[in-house]
């Protein structure tokens, strides 16, 4: 059965607190992001992140909002000094929420925010190798694999490979 989902991206809120911890505190969407993103996730963790976010203008950091509830995050930050015309896209979703292509259109609105809102031309995203899923949404949602580079990262004691994805604008 396909379920019909209302993506949209919006601001956060202090009123999402319960939502991102409950979602957020998840191993499995922590353990395919940078070690940024504590685990546990706690609500101490959750007032920083919403708090530091909410009133960034104009704001790089949004949540997934599907059919009226928070369930994921997702973010585009331009770069600085010699890659001050790219901007960097990453994003999570509550586990309960995987497999629908909600993160893929989520990646598409973000894609076109960031391009439209930021003078840049190019946004790109940087899954490990594991995270197939990761790396599946990115092509579909038009992402060109750019570059490998071979056991730099390393998350949970384990180097990864770390893949980048891009898209011009």
């Amino acid at each position: 059965m396909r379920v019909n989902y209302d993506v949209k991206l919006r601001p956060w809120a202090l009123s999402d607190l319960d939502y991102l911890v409950k979602y957020a505190n998840n191993k499995n969407i922590a353990d395919n992001l940078t070690d940024a993103f504590p685990y546990p996730y706690t609500v101490e963790d959750g007032i920083k992140f919403i708090t530091k976010w909410s009133l960034d203008k104009p704001t790089k950091a949004f949540a997934i909002e599907v059919n009226g509830k928070p369930v994921g995050a997702i973010s585009v930050f331009p770069q600085t000094d010699i890659h001050s015309k790219n901007a960097e896209m990453g994003y999570w979703l509550a586990e309960d929420y995987w497999g629908f292509g909600i993160t893929t259109r989520a990646v598409k609105q973000i894609i076109e925010y960031g391009f439209k809102t930021f003078d840049i031309n190019r946004i790109f995203a940087r899954p490990f190798d594991t995270n197939k899923a990761s790396q599946k949404v990115l092509e579909k949602a038009g992402l060109k694999l750019e570059a490998r580079f071979e056991k730099t990262v390393i998350k949970n004691g384990i180097f990864r490979d770390e893949l980048f994805y891009a898209i011009k604008k």
